[in-house]
């Protein structure tokens, strides 16, 4: 019997993953963070999901990992869905001209530097001889390689950011917590608010349902090669440049 974190827990691609966690018999408890706890889902699981609601500061967030590290061993599964694209005052840029410093650092901030906050903070609670995969959802435009359109500067960078923090986490936990896997997840575009403004021209069949992108992810979790480093894997659990 296992326990399950989930980081960003009011997402649509998060709760389909709480779900789908708890129809597992191995998973005994998921322990869901997020701004605001949800009431449906913790009606519905009473008994199985703990709810932690976090600002999401650092003092918060290691507040919360320390209170994690009492059940050290126990984790095999660690999903952490935290991410913007756009807010009302903000949106992927399309020319040069429509970057701030103020957008960047928004960004940055929820992409970037929220989900390396969890990743340098959960290794005590992690390590261990239980094997446990770390999902954090990346994205493919976040390749530097792959980027042949342009735009999107804020969100683009913070993805590559996040992508070298995560390839650079790897080499730490393979020497200080070997049991761990990190995993940078690409979930294509699913129907989320986050993807809403930008559907139009993503033809019916790449355009996900939370629950068809919580499954892969989870299928992927299982079957993660444990020998190598991180690895950057998209829905399909195909390789994406870094």
């Amino acid at each position: 019997m296992t326990r399950a974190i989930v980081v960003g827990a009011n997402s649509g691609i998060a709760r389909c993953v709480i779900d789908q966690l708890l129809t597992d018999d191995v998973v005994k408890h998921v322990t869901a963070i997020s701004r605001n706890s949800s009431p449906d889902l913790q009606s519905k699981f009473a008994s199985r999901v703990q709810w932690i609601s976090c600002d999401y500061s650092e003092a918060a967030i290691k507040t919360v990992c320390a209170n994690l590290e009492k059940e050290a061993n126990d984790f095999s599964y660690v999903i952490i869905c935290n991410g913007v694209l756009h807010t009302k005052q903000l949106g992927p840029e399309k020319r040069l001209e429509d970057i701030t410093a103020a957008k960047l650092q928004t960004v940055l901030q929820a992409n970037a530097i929220v989900p390396m906050l969890w990743l340098a903070n959960l290794l005590p609670a992690l390590k261990g001889e239980l094997d446990c995969s770390v999902a954090i959802f990346s994205a493919r435009v976040g390749s530097i390689s792959d980027n042949r359109s342009g735009g999107w500067y804020s969100y683009r960078a913070s993805k590559s950011a996040l992508n070298m923090l995560i390839k650079t986490a790897s080499i730490e936990y393979q020497r200080r917590a070997s049991n761990v896997k990190l995993l940078a997840f690409h979930p294509g575009t699913t129907d989320t608010q986050l993807s809403k403004p930008f559907q139009g021209p993503v033809p019916k069949d790449k355009l996900f349902s939370p629950d068809f992108v919580a499954s892969s992810l989870l299928d992927i979790m299982k079957d993660l090669d444990r020998e190598s480093g991180a690895e950057f894997l998209d829905w399909a659990g195909k390789p994406v440049a870094w």
